[in-house]
Order: C-alpha cells, then structure tokens, then sequence
C-alpha cells in the first residue's frame, strides 16, 4: 500500500499543478492517468463500479464523484479532485479541494477549515482507538465554526478493495465504532459545506451535489495504523494542512 500511496501522491502533485482557468477535466484525468500508469500502477476508479474516469472532479456545489468531461475550469471555480490507484492488489485514495483564482473568503475558508479537519480526524488515529473518536473530531470542528458535515458519504476501509469495513463517517461520538488495530487502514474524507448537509444525486448516475446548491469542499488521505501511530500513505499531509 505505501507504493500506491506513493502513486497517489505523485499524481496528486501533477494534477494539482495542471490545474488552471482554461484546462478541461477531462485533461486533468488524462496527466492523472498516465502518471498512474507510468509508475507502474493500475487506476482505481476507472471502471469501478462503471465509473469512466480515472480520476473525479467535482465543481463548486459538486461534492463528490464528478466525471471528468470536456467541461473548461473557469476563474472562480472550486474544484475537487478524487484519485486512487492500485499496486500489487493494494489501493490507496486521496482527494484534495482547489480555488481557482480568486474566490470569496468565506470559500476560502471553507477549503482550509476542511483540510484542517482531515488533519484532526488523522490526529486521533492509534492503534486502540475508535472510529468515533474520529469522526467526532472533524464534526466538532466543522460545526463548530458553523460548516454543514456530509453524512451520506463517508470515509473507509481500503486495502484489497477500494472501499472495506470499516466505514469511517465524519460525524458521530467519541469511544464509539469499531477500534482501531495495528495493520488497518482507512481513508478519511472530510466533506464539508456551506450550506445544508443534505444532497442529492445527479442524473448520470454519479455526481453528488448539495441539496442547496452551495459550494463543498473535500479532502481525503489514506492512513496506515501502525504500532507507533498513524502513517500517512498519501503525500504529507500532516505537514501541507492548516494547523
């Protein structure tokens, strides 16, 4: 898994760096895929379930699962961008948030408040603790400065599969959930929003969006539970997140 992360990470840095006012999605997901495919990686997404994309990218009110298309970034879009990659029968999946230019500051920080709770949630990682104790972190954060937690999509288990036990919600109550042992890993995924926590699907059959139409941001990382702590698989998070 640390080779597949070390792919995701890698990829997560091409892609952001190609993300601009003028680029098409569908552009991205072509660096994305040939990145992968040059480290000796196999896309995760791409045909998982029907997806027909190597990567997701989802605008603005999009949460999660956009498809990559012939759909121009334009100044002022947030755009969130969701890769996986497999080595060896190993996944890792990681997802970042983007500003384009220049938005407002309440988009902003909405972006920097849900990296910082991906930050949190990986804080409360050890071997021992509860799932709860992290979803009760980036929850208390997240409401606490007034952002909506997305509940219908949450965080997982990942290894031999993209998606295991157990899932990792961004909500919930400390002490609680399965524990957590030596050997595991999981994605955590904040999904934060401006507006209500309530979505809705779109007609392609994958793009989730906010029921109020108002901008979300997510951020994810996968984390291995070692015998010391946590081991991000991703890229450092740890030290690229706000404090």
């Amino acid at each position: 898994m640390r080779e597949a992360g070390r792919v995701v990470a890698s990829t997560k840095a091409l892609v952001s760096e190609a993300v601009e006012a003028g680029v098409t999605t569908a552009e991205l997901d072509r660096i994305a895929e040939e990145e992968i495919i040059r480290r000796g990686a196999v896309p995760s997404f791409k045909g998982y379930r029907g997806f027909p994309a190597t990567i997701c990218t989802s605008f603005n009110e999009e949460i999660v699962h956009g498809i990559p298309s012939g759909r121009v970034v334009r100044d002022g879009d947030v755009l969130s961008i969701d890769i996986g990659a497999v080595v060896g029968g190993f996944h890792s999946d990681s997802a970042f948030t983007v500003a384009v230019g220049e938005v407002s500051e309440e988009v902003r920080g909405l972006i920097e408040a849900t990296g910082a709770a991906l930050k949190l949630g990986i804080q409360q990682v050890k071997v021992g603790a509860r799932v709860g104790d992290i979803s009760a972190a980036v929850q208390g954060y997240a409401e606490g400065l007034g952002y909506a937690v997305v509940r219908k999509y949450v965080g997982h288990g990942i290894g031999r599969s993209l998606h295991e036990d157990p899932q990792v919600p961004n909500y919930g109550s400390p002490g609680r959930g399965p524990s957590l042992r030596e050997g595991m890993a999981i994605a955590i995924e904040p999904m934060l929003n401006l507006g209500t926590w309530k979505t809705r699907q779109l007609d392609d059959g994958w793009t989730v969006v906010t029921a109020d139409g108002k901008v979300s941001a997510h951020f994810e990382a996968t984390v291995g539970i070692t015998s010391s702590g946590v081991e991000v698989l991703t890229g450092g998070v740890m030290a690229d997140l706000p404090a």
